[in-house]
């Protein structure tokens, strides 16, 4: 998952939910999946150029332009695919980081913490509804923290109805944490993990997260933090665990490149035994 749009608590752009990636699930590889990441990150850097929008870059190094809001980002990462020569939903996918307990209050999503005077108000239904509707019009195939960390009759209601469809990513849902993912499955809230090892704190808790996911079903995604360093342990952990999913920002920053720039050298040591996670 490669960020592309940084918004919410991680940058200054007035777009409540945090990160906007891309997937690019049509690559044979890791190698052509990452040029397929950074023609469509350049071909971005462009077209808000022309909008004479900034094209300075947030916490994960993503763009963080003064757009009208979530629409306005996604269609405008539609546009980038398309004019690095891609299909979206085919060669490229859509994935979200809505960070929702950054703007959730008293039972009321409240958009205009970031957007705004002119940013909804939404209960958990009305939530439901507006990232179904995303997932309808975009393609849209993972939506991470959709509901509130302690809205659990939202992430139930999100599962319900999205769960079947797409993959929901819990990280302030699950924290990396055994008890927290064991409620989430009893319960049927999300069908994934986000992995953050220094999150949970030990490497053996980190594991057992991972195991009692995949065994219950579960996707897992090991992740970066909004603050890093060069340390490209996670992308070694990844390619350990068969996670088959690993985000770690944009392709600029030091400290985003150091995993890719490790995952490319895993992919080259492994050669014909390399298998490219979708």
């Amino acid at each position: 998952m490669m960020n592309i749009i940084n918004g919410g608590s991680h940058s200054d752009a007035p777009i409540a939910f945090q990160e906007f990636m891309i997937r690019p699930v049509g690559a044979p590889s890791f190698k052509e999946a990452l040029r397929m990441g950074a023609e469509v990150f350049h071909n971005l850097k462009k077209i808000f150029h022309d909008r004479g929008l900034s094209t300075a870059v947030g916490d994960e190094g993503g763009f963080a332009p003064a757009l009208k809001g979530t629409e306005d980002a996604l269609d405008s990462i539609i546009a980038a695919i398309k004019k690095a020569g891609y299909e979206p939903g085919k060669d490229i996918t859509i994935a979200l980081d809505c960070a929702a307990s950054e703007f959730y209050k008293e039972g009321i999503y409240d958009y205009s913490k970031f957007e705004g005077p002119n940013g909804a108000k939404r209960d958990a239904k009305a939530q439901v509804e507006f990232l179904k509707e995303l997932a309808t019009k975009y393609p849209i195939d993972s939506i991470e923290d959709g509901m509130d960390e302690q809205d659990w009759d939202g992430w139930k209601l999100l599962t319900e109805e999205l769960g079947s469809k797409i993959q929901l990513v819990g990280d302030d849902l699950f924290v990396t944490n055994v008890q927290f993912l064991k409620k989430g499955i009893d319960t049927g809230c999300a069908n994934s993990i986000l992995i953050k090892v220094n999150q949970i704190g030990t490497l053996t808790e980190t594991l057992d997260a991972i195991e009692m996911a995949h065994r219950n079903k579960y996707t897992s995604v090991t992740s970066h933090r909004s603050g890093e360093t060069e340390d490209s342990t996670i992308a070694d952990i990844a390619v350990a665990t068969n996670s088959g999913q690993i985000k770690t920002g944009s392709l600029s920053r030091s400290d985003r490149m150091a995993k890719y720039n490790q995952l490319l050298r895993i992919e080259e040591e492994l050669g014909d035994l390399a298998r490219y996670g979708r």
